[in-house]
């Protein structure tokens, strides 16, 4: 019996056009399963590293995804209201440009 998701997934529009395809194919195919662990646990008290964001970022979470020896960032934002609980992936790339593209599409 399957875990309910406690939240619902946005991702948007510039991670499936941009980030995923950019991905190495292994990482393109694991995303649905990073969608399915923030779906149950944005906070992940108990599953993939995380942490939370400071300065332009602050509000915003990390997954921290090491593949292959590369640090990749998979940055999203964490809705508890109003109803219902989301969360909004923005941005899935190496380390630094996951940072630079998340502050630059909460900018526009």
């Amino acid at each position: 019996m399957g875990t309910k998701s406690k939240y619902q997934v946005q991702v948007h529009p510039a991670v499936r056009t941009e980030d995923i395809p950019s991905l190495p194919a292994q990482l393109q195919n694991d995303f649905s399963g990073y969608q399915l662990a923030i779906a149950r646990d944005p906070y992940q008290r108990c599953g993939v590293p995380n942490h939370a964001l400071k300065g332009k970022l602050r509000g915003y979470r990390a997954l921290e995804i090491d593949w292959e020896g590369v640090a990749y960032r998979l940055v999203y934002r964490v809705y508890e209201k109003p109803s219902p609980r989301r969360v909004l992936v923005i941005s899935f790339a190496e380390h630094d440009p996951a940072y630079e593209k998340a502050i630059a599409r909460i900018k526009n």
